[in-house]
C-alpha cells in the first residue's frame, strides 16, 4: 500500500529528494493533509465513470485521491520541475494523464474530446494558485465546456464573492458572472496551517454546479456582461454614472441611458451592487435597444 503523499513527512522526503524550492511566481502551496483532500474529493461526487480534469497538481496529493475516485485524470501542469516529480508519485495509478501545458492558454475542449472518449460524466477539480484563480475559472464557464461542475479550494475572500448575494459587500461582477453560469456553494474553510509553504490567508472549498438554463434570458451574452462590468466600475457611483461614463459614448446618450434605467423600473441612483441578475438582464436588453 502506498503512503499517501499528503502527510508533512512524505510531502518533505519528495520535495528535499528532487530539491524543489517553491516559486512565489506560481502561486505553489501544497495541502498535507490528507482528510482535506479526501472531503474535497467527495463533494466532486466522483463515480468509477467520472472523468476528472485538475489543474495545477503540484505533486500530486490531490491528483492521488482523484485518481482512486474516479475512472480518469487529466492534470494541466506549467512546472515543468514538477514532471519528473509526479511521475515518481503517481507511478501507481495508470488512470493519470499529466499535460505540460498553462491551462489558460490550452484548448481544453480539444483535449477533453481527445482524453475522455465515451466518458459522460466530467468534473473539474482542484487547488487552484491563488493568483490565477478568477482568470481560470472563468476560461473553464466561458468555453461552454461538457463538465457538470467544478469543485476548486481557492483563496476564502475570492469564494465570498463568488458566493455573495446582491447588496453585500463581496457582491460584484465576478459573483453575477459565475452566479450566470453556475449555483455556487461553498462546502468547507481550510486553515492556512495545513499548506506548505503557509499562505497569509485562510482558504475555501466552493462547489460550482453547471446550470442546464441561465437564470435570465438576455439578447446578447457579451453585451449583458459588459453592462455588469460598468456598473461596478466604480462601487461609490450610481448606475446612470457609472454607465454614462463606463459605456461607449455614454456621455452623448445619457437620456437614452436614463430612459432604458426608468423602462426596466431601476432607479437611475441605485448602485450597482444592489441589482439582482434578472435586474441586470433587464437593463441590458433595454440598454441594446439604444446600442444596436
Amino acid at each position: 500500500m502506498n503512503k499517501d503523499i499528503a502527510t508533512p513527512a512524505r510531502t518533505k522526503m519528495i520535495l528535499e529528494k528532487y530539491g524543489f524550492s517553491f516559486k512565489k511566481s506560481l502561486g505553489q502551496n501544497f495541502l498535507i493533509d490528507t482528510n482535506i483532500l479526501k472531503r474535497i474529493v467527495d463533494h466532486a461526487q466522483l463515480t468509477s465513470e467520472t472523468g476528472t480534469i485538475e489543474v495545477g497538481p503540484g505533486i500530486g496529493a490531490l491528483t492521488e485521491q482523484l485518481a482512486k475516485s474516479s475512472k480518469k485524470v487529466v492534470a494541466f501542469e506549467i512546472d515543468q520541475r514538477l514532471l519528473p516529480i509526479l511521475e515518481e508519485t503517481l507511478s501507481p495509478y495508470s488512470n493519470v494523464t499529466i499535460i505540460h501545458q498553462d491551462v489558460l492558454k490550452a484548448d481544453v475542449k480539444a483535449i477533453i474530446e481527445k482524453e475522455f472518449q465515451g466518458v459522460n460524466d466530467l468534473m473539474v477539480v482542484a487547488n487552484l494558485p491563488y493568483y490565477v484563480t478568477t482568470p481560470i475559472i472563468m476560461k473553464l464557464l466561458e468555453e461552454n465546456l461538457p463538465i457538470r461542475g467544478i469543485v476548486v479550494m481557492l483563496q476564502k475572500e475570492v469564494a465570498d464573492r463568488i458566493a455573495a448575494k446582491p447588496g453585500s459587500k463581496d457582491y460584484g461582477s465576478l459573483s453575477i458572472a459565475v452566479q450566470y453560469y453556475t449555483e455556487p456553494d461553498t462546502v468547507m474553510v481550510v486553515p492556512k496551517t495545513v499548506f506548505v509553504p503557509q499562505p497569509n490567508v485562510d482558504s475555501a472549498v466552493i462547489r460550482l454546479t453547471r446550470r442546464e438554463v441561465a437564470p435570465v434570458k438576455v439578447r446578447d451574452e457579451a453585451f449583458f456582461f459588459q453592462v455588469i462590468k460598468a456598473s461596478f466600475a466604480h462601487r461609490r457611483k450610481t448606475l446612470l454614472n457609472n454607465l454614462t461614463s463606463q459605456l461607449p459614448n455614454g456621455k452623448e446618450k445619457k437620456e437614452a441611458i436614463l430612459a432604458a434605467l426608468n423602462q426596466a423600473g431601476i432607479d437611475p441612483g441605485r448602485r450597482g451592487e444592489t441589482l439582482s441578475i434578472e435586474e441586470f438582464g433587464r437593463l441590458s436588453d433595454e440598454l441594446y435597444v439604444y446600442y444596436h
